[in-house]
């Protein structure tokens, strides 16, 4: 199917946006036309609108068109389509959203004014946490004002649920199946789902009592290939060998290196690539209670509890391919090189990987709030409101190795020999002469093919491994644990007043109490063949490898789309859960892993004053926060001792400190229905958790290859440090903005907003002491002579190391700016001719530019994406319903998950996505019995869009391809 294209609608748009102005001034001297009730998508539309317009603040909004039914199938979908606004894709569904270039972490999100909390590692909300059937609107502040007490740099997003004493008896109740239609290709998942709500909404009491439920539940399926690359080495293209043309020290290593400089090529170094099958399972139950016993008083209770778990398998080869990362295992020839890429090439020897790796993800939200409301007088009213929430995540993520035997052992089999291309998905390979055959359960054995257990190594000594083995890892397990808890207490009035300009003010508190920790778990896995009786008298451990047993086989994995073939499948977290493996803790080993444990509280009370003003056609507010922030955090300084254990010491660090936070937003009404806006306020977002944590992990690594004793940048030792004293990052903003509403449904605005960023947070690298971790005997290096090529010493016999190296910590040390131009344009045909009625078009475009500025070079912008746009185009009428949607973003600075799970750079290419749904409302067949009845056919992902990342150096380098196919929704409404 052709990708359908934004520049081949731009015209359209602009003739319709045009037309609309003139069309829009005819009609003011025309009659009045009978008033017509719209619903659907349409009403949607047109109180988002009317909501856009009432604002004091620049603000965007949505609606539901119906309880239960957001315009798109998640909470998250549907903010990516508002203007100024950009979805993040995780495993080919929208989950993170960036809010005028910033992603998630630096965006408010609350849920009835109060501040939501989520499952993730840091204070960004994952949106498809939220079932859509859940939420009744939600209004997005470009501005803030100072009744918005949990604030963002890129904005604040507010979710609003339903209120029963607002709406009429509602029974509800909404089913749909769905499908993917990328073929899974791991035998034990399916690639269908489904998704159940029912809703009930009553008033009682003479309308005094109202009573909502809402219970949702799903069952989601998702398909992914992906190609991924191990990163990209430079190698020499006439001899396939590293790039080394001159020793540290500057003296010449390899002259005909140097000589030939042109020769210099980046090529694969390897890649892990997989086919992954999850189900994500989600249940959802909401609460409201509403009771009004006087016109005077009112009291709210909300209830929220969702379930939430997803499996997943992730199945495929990992394997090195050139230079160093073979570890001198392959033959390597390079046979096309491209403007200094390697884009050709073949391989051979490689004993792979044969990766049956698995997560589970379980995590569970739960919330409650108390909302009282006394009308104290005719213009004076106090408000009360108090709530608590819970969040806990338990992440299992699993890697289970396997292939043709133990690594070194005399019994391994033969390496794969492959040649590949390079292309715009990555790569693709093509088997050379006879290949092992991965799908034979009786060839695959549960051993590590690799030799990748140094870091435990001294645990596994034997008669012929005095220094101990290093292949004895045949898996590893990442398990770490999170739990926050969020506590907030309001107190506010507000009051009409007379005072010059100013016709009413509120004033009030919130305080807010936050705690999140994180356990890092992870363990070294080995298979107990491993310890199987050695015939050799004296050596306790044999080395040994087994098939995988039976009872966890699935059948085959298939990785042909990256021309990899069929690999044997099997159920490893069901193994891992037996009790099969060995585990060794790696936190005794390793020093990031307690270096990663950690506890934050943040204690923060909002002292606000706001007044609103009003004079011939100026209206708005002006306010002021005063914040005072108590913030703690505990952990460990971790480091190896003796024999490697790690020694952790328990560590506190915190900070206080009063920000002062204004606010101005002014509204100029230059006729009936045209407005220009102004706002300039400071704003902040609170430093990343992972930031916060005091830990500080040592290392020691004497590597003769690198480390260079008297250059303390170049140590054997090194650190990384949080910093539990960062305050927040603040940005003074402006904002200009022109709406013109032509029509109940139909808007053209445009506007322009400036960013002066401050104190943003950069990892910098300094230089100290390690006097207090030097171990005398343990940290001296008693190695022979290593000599460079021109034979002068590089490491002397018996060197003591040097007690100083780098640290590296986060501090306020970066500036910047971020700044943007926005245009919307709601459109309905029916402003050029009656027949069009009920047809339509909604069209944004956002510009942004910005960077931060530290230590002479530049940064991005996390969750920045230059050009960002959307467009949907409707019909509604006679029950008929249609709509399409794209959105598309350009590259962004995005974050995966590397090494231990931890969070690392990268650069997402950004995407074109298309959306559709057809559907019909049998509400006006006059049919008896179908009058409730709503039926629809959603696809998401139309055009089967792809989502790629790239070497930050050369976005010709793809780092990682995920192909994740459409998404078939047919679904059933019913209203009772």
């Amino acid at each position: 199917m052709n990708k359908l294209k934004f520049n081949h609608l731009l015209a359209l748009v602009s003739t319709m946006t045009l037309a609309a102005g003139s069309q829009a001034v005819y009609a003011q001297g025309a009659e009045e036309p009978e008033e017509i009730v719209i619903t659907g998508f349409r009403a949607s539309l047109q109180n988002s609108i009317a909501a856009k317009q009432d604002s004091s603040s620049i603000v965007e909004a949505v609606y539901a068109e119906d309880i239960g039914k957001l315009p798109d199938t998640s909470i998250a979908e549907t903010l990516a389509r508002l203007p100024g606004l950009a979805g993040a894709r995780t495993d080919g569904r929208t989950s993170g959203i960036s809010l005028r270039g910033f992603n998630e972490n630096y965006v408010g999100t609350t849920m009835n004014g109060r501040e939501l909390l989520g499952i993730g590692d840091n204070r960004g909300v994952e949106f498809d946490l939220y079932p859509s059937e859940i939420v009744a609107g939600a209004m997005v502040y470009k501005t803030p004002d100072a009744s918005l007490v949990t604030q963002g740099l890129g904005g604040v997003i507010d979710f609003k649920t339903l209120r029963p004493l607002d709406k009429d008896r509602i029974i509800s109740f909404s089913a749909n199946y769905e499908q993917n239609d990328l073929e899974s290709a791991n035998p034990d998942y399916d690639d269908k789902g489904h998704r159940l709500s029912f809703t009930y909404s009553d008033k009682f009491v003479d309308d005094k009592l109202g009573v909502a439920l809402t219970v949702a539940t799903l069952e989601t399926p998702s398909q992914e290939q992906q190609y991924r690359a191990w990163g990209f080495a430079t190698v020499d293209s006439v001899t396939g060998k590293d790039w080394q043309p001159r020793n540290e020290n500057g003296t010449v290593k390899n002259q005909e290196q140097v000589d030939n400089p042109d020769r210099a090529t980046r090529i694969i170094g390897g890649q892990d690539s997989y086919v992954r099958s999850s189900l994500t399972e989600r249940d959802t139950f909401a609460g409201v209670v509403q009771f009004q016993p006087t016109d005077e008083l009112g009291f709210t209770f909300d209830a929220l509890y969702v379930d939430f778990s997803e499996s997943k398998v992730f199945r495929g080869f990992e394997e090195g391919m050139f230079g160093s990362w073979t570890g001198g295992q392959a033959d390597e020839t390079i046979t096309t090189v491209k403007d200094g890429i390697a884009v050709a090439g073949t391989s051979s020897g490689y004993k792979s990987v044969i990766r049956n790796d698995a997560e589970s993800k379980d995590g569970k939200l739960t919330t409650f709030g108390l909302n009282a409301k006394w009308q104290v007088t005719d213009t004076w009213a106090l408000t009360g409101d108090i709530a608590t929430g819970k969040t806990e995540k338990d992440l299992i993520n699993l890697e289970s190795y396997s292939g043709v035997g133990r690594a070194n052992s005399a019994g391994q089999g033969a390496g794969a020999s492959r040649s590949y291309v390079l292309n715009s998905k990555g790569a693709m390979f093509t088997s050379l002469g006879t290949q092992p055959n991965y799908a034979d359960p009786n060839l695959i054995r549960l051993a590590g093919p690799q030799a990748w257990g140094g870091a435990i190594g001294p645990l596994f000594k034997d008669d012929a491994h005095p220094d101990g083995r290093n292949d004895q890892q045949d898996g590893f397990v990442n398990n770490p644990t999170f739990d926050e808890e969020l506590t907030t207490l309001r107190l506010q009035a507000n009051g009409e007043v007379e005072f010059s300009i100013i016709n009413a003010v509120e004033v009030g508190v919130n305080y807010s109490d936050r705690t999140k920790s994180k356990d890092n778990y992870g363990a070294f896995l080995t298979s107990p063949a491993f310890f199987a009786e050695n015939p050799v008298a004296g050596a306790p451990y044999s080395g040994g490898d087994e098939a995988v047993p039976g009872q966890f086989v699935v059948g085959t994995a298939d990785l042909s789309f990256i021309g990899l073939g069929q690999m044997l499948a099997y159920d490893s977290l069901a193994l891992y859960k037996s009790g099969y493996y060995y585990s060794t803790e790696s936190g005794k080993y390793q020093s990031d892993r307690k270096g990663d444990t950690y506890e934050v509280n943040e204690k923060v009370a909002t002292l606000y004053g706001l007044a609103k003003f009003e004079t011939g056609i100026l209206t708005g507010n002006v306010g002021l926060q005063v914040v005072s922030t108590d913030q703690s955090a505990s952990g460990y300084d971790s480091y190896n001792g003796p024999g490697g254990l790690v020694i952790a010491n328990p560590v506190e660090d915190g900070d206080k400190y009063v920000q002062l936070l204004p606010s101005l937003n002014m509204n100029f009404q230059i006729t009936e229905e045209q407005v220009i806006r102004f706002a300039a306020s400071k704003t902040q977002s609170r430093a990343r958790m992972d930031y916060l944590k005091p830990g500080n992990t040592i290392g020691f690594d004497f590597d003769t290859g690198r480390r260079q004793s008297d250059n303390p940048t170049r140590s054997a030792w090194s650190s990384a440090t949080g910093n539990s004293q960062l305050k927040p990052t603040e940005a003074i903003q402006f904002d200009l903005s022109y709406e013109y509403y032509f029509a109940d449904d139909g808007l053209l605005s445009a506007s322009y907003f400036f960013k002066d960023l401050q104190n943003w947070h950069v990892s910098r690298a300094s230089v100290d002491n390690f006097d207090s971790y030097y171990i005398e005997g343990y940290h001296n290096v008693n190695l022979p002579e290593v000599l460079n090529d021109d034979n002068t010493v590089k490491i002397p016999a018996n060197t003591l190391i040097s007690k100083r190296g780098p640290v590296t910590s986060w501090e306020e040390a970066g500036a910047g700016y971020v700044q943007g131009t926005e245009l919307q344009a709601s459109v309905p045909f029916h402003i050029f001719h009656d027949v069009l009625d009920g047809a339509g078009v909604t069209y944004s475009v956002a510009f942004l530019d910005g960077q931060i500025d530290y230590s002479g070079g530049t940064l991005q912008i996390p969750g920045m994406s230059r050009v960002s746009r959307q467009l949907t185009a409707y019909y509604e009428k006679h029950g008929f319903e249609f709509r399409i949607s794209g959105r598309e973003r350009s590259k962004f600075r995005s974050e995966e998950r590397g090494l231990s799970l931890s969070l690392v750079d990268s650069t997402d290419l950004g995407a074109e996505l298309w959306d559709a749904q057809i559907g019909y409302d049998f509400s006006e067949t006059g049919v008896p019995g179908l009058e409730g009845l709503n039926v629809r056919l959603q696809v998401q992902n139309l055009t089967d869009e792809d989502t790629s990342t790239a070497d930050t150096a050369d976005s010709r380098l793809i780092t990682k391809y995920q192909h994740f196919g459409r998404n078939y929704l047919l679904g059933v409404t019913y209203k009772f």
